[in-house]
C-alpha cells in the first residue's frame, strides 16, 4: 500500500425498532455503506410482539418515531397503508409529505 493510501474498512450498521421503554423489537444488520431509508420498511417487518393470552403476534406498531434519514415517500406511503401514525420531520431540503401542494403547515 502506498503512503497515503486509504485501506478498504469492512464496517456494519445495525437498524432497529425499539419501544419507548427501548426494548428490542426488531434488529437487521447491513453493510456499513448501504443506506438508512430502504432498511425502513424490512426493520419494520420483522417486528413480532407476543400477545397476552397467546395468539397471533402483533406486527404492527401504534406510532413510528424516526429521524429525518427516514424521509421519504415510500417510508411515509407504506406506514399510511398499514394505518401506523408516523412522527418523522422533514429534510429542510425537500418538501413535506405530509400535506398537498398548496396547502400550508
Amino acid at each position: 500500500m502506498r503512503w497515503g493510501a486509504r485501506a478498504a474498512v469492512m464496517t456494519t450498521k445495525t437498524h432497529l425498532a425499539c419501544e419507548q421503554g427501548r426494548k428490542l423489537l426488531a434488529a437487521v444488520v447491513t453493510a456499513g455503506q448501504w443506506g438508512d431509508s430502504p432498511q425502513f420498511i424490512p426493520v419494520l417487518g420483522k417486528i413480532r410482539v407476543a400477545r397476552i393470552g397467546g395468539g397471533r403476534p402483533r406486527t404492527r406498531p401504534d406510532r413510528v418515531l424516526a429521524d429525518k434519514a427516514y424521509t421519504s415517500k415510500a417510508n411515509r406511503t407504506y406506514l399510511r397503508r398499514r394505518g401506523i401514525k408516523a412522527c418523522i420531520p422533514s429534510k429542510a431540503d425537500q418538501g413535506s409529505w405530509d400535506y398537498p401542494a398548496g396547502i400550508e403547515r
